[in-house]
Order: structure tokens, then C-alpha cells, then sequence
């Protein structure tokens, strides 16, 4: 399985994993609800997957500045 990880934000490319030992619920995935797997989660189809998640500027970013967790794109 290929997970690459991105920032939801400013779209980084923050890192991969490339095994065939990880699987989804290693990774946990199978405890988030149906709506965060359709707003984290996205598959392609060559059967890589890209998770969305926040890196660590744009998250200092956020904590500093909390107003702009209001905008649709706050950090684009």
C-alpha cells in the first residue's frame, strides 16, 4: 500500500510509506466516521492513497491566527 501525505492547506508533500505490511487499519483509518474518510482520505486509481492532514506551519499558522479558520481557503 503507497500513503502519501499531504497538507490539507498549503498542499506540501509531507511524506510516504511504501509497504505492503501497512494497511488501513494500522493506520487507524477504520476509526474515523464515513464523513472524515471522504474529507481526509482520497484514492486514486493506481491504488495510491493521499491523507490530508495540517503541517506544522500552517498549524502555528492557525494557532496564531485563529480567525482564519473561518475561510474556505485560509491558508492558500
Amino acid at each position: 500500500m503507497i500513503v502519501n501525505y499531504v497538507c490539507r492547506h498549503c498542499r506540501t508533500f509531507l511524506g510516504r510509506i511504501d509497504s505492503a505490511a501497512v494497511t488501513e487499519e494500522r493506520l487507524g483509518f477504520h476509526s474515523l466516521t464515513p464523513a472524515e474518510r471522504r474529507d481526509i482520505i482520497a484514492y486514486n486509481s493506481g491504488g495510491e492513497v493521499t491523507v490530508k492532514v495540517i503541517c506544522e506551519h500552517c498549524s502555528q499558522a492557525l494557532e496564531n491566527n485563529p480567525e482564519l479558520s473561518l475561510l474556505a481557503n485560509p491558508l492558500q
